[in-house]
């Protein structure tokens, strides 16, 4: 979207050529970007200009208590310009480094009236008009009431800010600060800064705490200008600034808060913008202007801002859309949903000061407990060269460090939240064919060593508890774990993690022949089992009885039952009960036991029965949803949408999908329900509106109709185009039940597709209408699972949770596991 105020004309004539000439060469997905789209109410996403995966990621950055992406439209002033950011995350905010901050003048052009530390010149001199500000992909600009516009576009490693001043007189000499600050204001000791007297080129470096985690890194940048001839420059220390030193080397100070420093460069006229080149780099100054040097080597604003907008289109342009009677707002939601799956992580090769082994690095993973389960999915049919490089980060990073991460940012090891998430991603990634230059054999070594072995330190990566995992077949409730240390919490959630977590495990040994391996992961992915309750019961706050019985609930290492309240940190749990990482915390993560009830992925069949079958199981499941007890803000609630499928009501799947989408999903500022987390929700929408939602870690995508009348996805590596078209399309939405399918011009009844339907540009015909019909809910029709289903119509079918793709044999199976 090219403005908060309102879209331009340009805008509406382009969408009307492009319908007139349809011709899908036309479609221009950028012109349906809103980088808006969370940028008030907790959704922390970057709105600003970056290409995708970028380092450099340049925007305004707010005060606000949600500045996790920097720049946000909840009223709070501008205190910066930085050119480091992350998307969508939660807790304290990332990065932001050394940001610019320009003044017309100084009052009686004396530097020292110039409002240097930030909280200051925020609090005087930030506020803003939102309907000044204009973000479109490869670009921001905002105007304070200043009167000064700030516009900026980036490349890979530097970003290029450009700073048009108001008129003023003969006397008015513009400044331009950068000071050694970030958003947490995290800095250590010993930041560095220097301006050259003769050019005004400012380098500096500084130590920041990393976010989530206990590491910290060093940035280093080097800034040089052009345009308005320069006056003088020199460095400042708090609030007061001086032309005769040229240098500065500052503490954090002793109040807890960073003494504010750095350097300034003032320019002789108001009447020419100033161009600001950042460049950036984790090893050097001097490679932080090679950097700035190699990528915007002649300050050219519009080019550059070009680069970036070819960038982004030829990322998006893959998947296109028929608009056909569909609101604006419907197209905006996915465009800007697929836009944001591809902020984070970072591509950072090159960058890394701590091992260079040749292979890609990325960054910024925030966490894979929240992308595994639908960004990166995404990106591997929209961008599966990408994903290659990640998984061969995350393997690097596995001979660097000994473990996969969970998190990781800036270098440092983050919180492992649950299970050993990479390994879901990895599999994934296999099971789906990239290859691209993929060490697989240490891909999986890597990921039987997170079954295996235990970290002394699993709080950052790998699993923790194994030996009573081997012995128990359940994380127990305080557990004697004398081995390995780590937050004893979560011992619900992690236990049912480690079973999906096995499960994708063995999935990979049967891909490579390894019987043994296969068998022994499909054994322990089972055990979830053990921490099942049938008698269990759970009652409301007021004390009324939900109605339902049976929940996993904790268990000590001696096999007694302990107790968690199954609605204890539910969407309606009001009480302050705490399930994060506090040691304080209870036994699953982020969620409820009634909705990690449902986490099972490879298992369905079973859980059903447990459940007492089909009609009891959708009932639960209604529950969940209808009783408020989910949250579509947090991504466990993702899968939760779409399990209907397993039950045989995928029409169940698409109306309660159509209920979230656009009622927590919309096109505004506040349009996400909660963090993005990296485009964690922006995959959400993605994939709900394309029709396809994917079961992570297994080669399914569960089918409803697509929000339009038709998409189209053009792999990039197979050049075929997949496409799913709906007949009798009502974009009113009141005819969204498949009634029935062909796929490749053939009668389809399964509820779900492979991942061939992409590589191979198959089509998938839907035949829709406004009742709920009996497509797709047949047994042999339902998605694979471990154990049977049983009570469809007195029928039962063993169906083995497999991949159906051309790399996966079909004897998939372990007798007295249900497989077949």
């Amino acid at each position: 979207m090219h403005s908060f105020s309102s879209r331009p004309a340009s805008v509406a004539l382009l969408f009307a050529a492009t319908a007139l000439q349809n011709a899908a060469a036309q479609f221009d997905p950028l012109s349906y970007v809103d980088q808006l789209i969370g940028s008030r109410n907790g959704g922390n996403i970057f709105p600003g200009a970056t290409l995708p995966y970028g380092m450099a990621k340049a925007v305004a950055d707010t005060t606000s208590g949600s500045n996790q992406g920097g720049f946000t439209l909840d009223g709070t002033p501008i205190s910066g310009f930085s050119a480091m950011h992350d998307s969508g995350t939660g807790g304290s905010p990332s990065l932001g480094n050394f940001p610019l901050f320009p003044y017309a003048s100084c009052p009686d052009d004396d530097i020292d009236q110039c409002d240097f530390p930030k909280k200051t010149r925020a609090a005087n001199h930030g506020q803003f008009n939102d309907s000044s500000v204009v973000a479109r992909p490869g670009y921001f600009e905002v105007t304070l009431n200043s009167g000064i516009n700030a516009a900026m576009t980036a490349t890979e490693h530097a970003a290029l800010f450009r700073f048009t001043f108001p008129s003023g007189g003969n006397e008015s000499h513009p400044l331009i600060l950068q000071d050694l600050t970030d958003l947490s204001d995290s800095r250590q000791d010993n930041g560095t800064v220097s301006v050259d007297p003769e050019t005004g080129r400012i380098t500096g470096s500084a130590r920041f705490q990393s976010s989530f985690s206990q590491g910290q890194y060093t940035l280093y940048f080097c800034t040089d200008f052009s345009g308005s001839k320069m006056f003088d420059n020199g460095i400042f220390v708090n609030s007061r600034a001086s032309t005769d030193a040229k240098d500065l080397t500052i503490s954090r100070s002793i109040n807890g808060y960073p003494l504010p420093g750095g350097a300034f460069v003032r320019f002789e006229s108001v009447d020419v913008p100033v161009l600001a080149r950042v460049g950036l780099s984790f090893i050097s100054s001097d490679q932080a202007c090679s950097n700035a040097e190699a990528e915007i080597p002649d300050y050219d604003f519009d080019g550059i801002e070009q680069v970036a907008v070819d960038a982004w289109k030829q990322k998006l342009s893959p998947i296109t859309v028929s608009s056909e009677g569909v609101d604006e707002s419907q197209i905006v939601n996915f465009y800007s949903g697929i836009y944001r799956t591809m902020v984070n992580p970072q591509n950072y090769t090159g960058e890394n000061p701590y091992f260079n082994t040749g292979e890609p690095y990325f960054d910024s993973f925030y966490c894979l407990w929240d992308s595994f389960r639908s960004q990166i999915p995404f990106l591997t049919i929209l961008d599966p060269d990408a994903v290659a490089e990640m998984i061969r980060s995350l393997i690097d990073t596995y001979r660097y460090e000994g473990w996969l991460p969970d998190c990781r940012m800036t270098f440092s090891k983050g919180y492992t939240q649950g299970g050993s998430n990479a390994d879901v991603i990895l599999a994934d990634g296999f099971l789906k064919g990239i290859t691209a230059g993929i060490d697989w054999d240490t891909g999986y070594e890597a990921v039987v060593k997170d079954a295996e072995v235990e970290p002394f330190d699993w709080s950052s990566n790998g699993r923790g508890g194994l030996d009573s995992w081997k012995a128990l077949g359940y994380i127990p409730v305080q557990d004697f774990d004398y081995k390995g240390f780590g937050t004893m919490t979560r011992s619900v959630s992690r236990t049912l993690e480690y079973s999906y977590n096995d499960f994708v495990i063995a999935q990979m040994a049967q891909l490579r022949n390894n019987t043994a391996d296969m068998e022994k992961y499909l054994e322990t992915s089972e055990n979830w089992k053990n921490l099942y309750k049938s008698d269990q019961t759970s009652n409301f706050a007021s004390g009324a009885d939900t109605g339902y019985v049976g929940f996993f609930q904790p268990k000590f290492l001696n096999s007694t039952w302990d107790f968690q309240d199954p609605l204890w940190c539910s969407n309606i749990d009001n009480a302050g009960t705490v399930c994060s990482l506090q040691n304080t915390a209870h036994e699953t993560f982020e969620s409820s036991i009634w909705e990690y009830g449902f986490f099972v992925p490879h298992n369905q069949g079973d859980l059903i029965n447990l459940y007492g079958g089909p009609t009891s199981f959708v009932n639960r499941l209604d529950f969940l949803h209808d009783s408020n007890i989910t949250y579509i803000g947090n991504e466990p609630a993702f899968l939760t949408v779409f399990q209907y499928h397993y039950a045989g009501r995928p029409a169940l799947s698409a109306k309660r999908a159509h209920f979230y989408i656009p009622r927590f999903f919309d096109t505004t500022p506040e349009g996400l329900p909660g963090n993005d987390d990296s485009g964690a929700m922006g995959s959400f929408v993605a994939f709900s509106m394309m029709g396809l939602f994917p079961n992570p870690g297994q080669d399914v995508y569960l089918i409803i109709p697509p929000f339009f009348e038709s998409v189209n996805i053009t792999h990039p590596q197979t050049g075929n185009t997949a496409t799913v078209r709906n007949i009798n399309f009502d974009p009113t939405y009141e005819a969204i039940y498949i009634q029935s399918a062909t796929l490749d011009g053939e009668p389809y009844t399964k509820n779900w597709i492979d991942h061939s339907f992409f590589t191979e540009g198959k089509e998938l015909v839907l035949t829709l209408g406004q009742n709920e019909s009996s497509w797709g809910t047949a047994v042999e029709d339902l998605p694979p699972s471990i154990g049977e289903y049983t009570g469809f119509n007195q029928t039962s079918s063993k169906r083995a949770a497999r991949n159906a793709g051309p790399r996966y044999t079909p004897n998939f199976r372990r007798n007295g596991l249900g497989l077949s």
